[in-house]
């Protein structure tokens, strides 16, 4: 996976606080990721954005980050390329777009909103502790639940299902 252009692209959703063990498992999730050779994806600034960009840099990964404002300034230091957007929320479905597959770990309604986009757009979602979507009664099943950081990566570099 020499070739930028060919690695998988992952996005890490999540809050923009959190507490240390939803930090740990970003990070976590981060990491393997890194490990993977995919490059992360995230909305570039604090709490789970973070968490999961220091986790891909401890595995020598590369991050970027999509920020809503129009400078680079408020990147968390883990962020290799930041994009600054200057659209604000808007760049929830902008950062949806441009992966390959999304993993939500944990999350408030900014991340409700991006598991929306990415289902919209038919983008794999992997939930990692995270917001169940019920339809008609029913789980919907485009949101895959993994029970661990491997298993959330695993089910995101899946090329078969939703």
């Amino acid at each position: 996976m020499n070739d930028i252009r060919t690695r998988p692209r992952i996005g890490v959703l999540g809050p923009n606080q959190c507490s240390e063990d939803e930090a740990r498992l970003g990070f976590e999730v981060g990491a393997e990721i890194a490990r993977r050779g995919a490059v992360l994806l995230c909305g570039g600034l604090g709490g789970m954005m973070e968490a999961a960009a220091q986790g891909a840099k401890s595995e020598d990964g590369l991050t970027v980050g999509i920020l809503p404002g129009e400078t680079d300034e408020p990147a968390n230091p883990y962020i290799d390329l930041a994009l600054p957007m200057g659209v604000g929320a808007v760049r929830n479905f902008l950062l949806v777009r441009a992966c390959h597959a999304v993993i939500a770990v944990h999350g408030a309604y900014g991340t409700l909103s991006e598991i929306a986009a990415a289902l919209r757009l038919k983008v794999r979602v992997v939930g990692l502790h995270t917001w169940s979507v019920v339809r008609e009664g029913q789980p919907d099943p485009g949101i895959l639940v993994a029970q661990s950081a491997e298993q959330a990566v695993d089910m995101a570099l899946r090329g078969d299902g939703p």
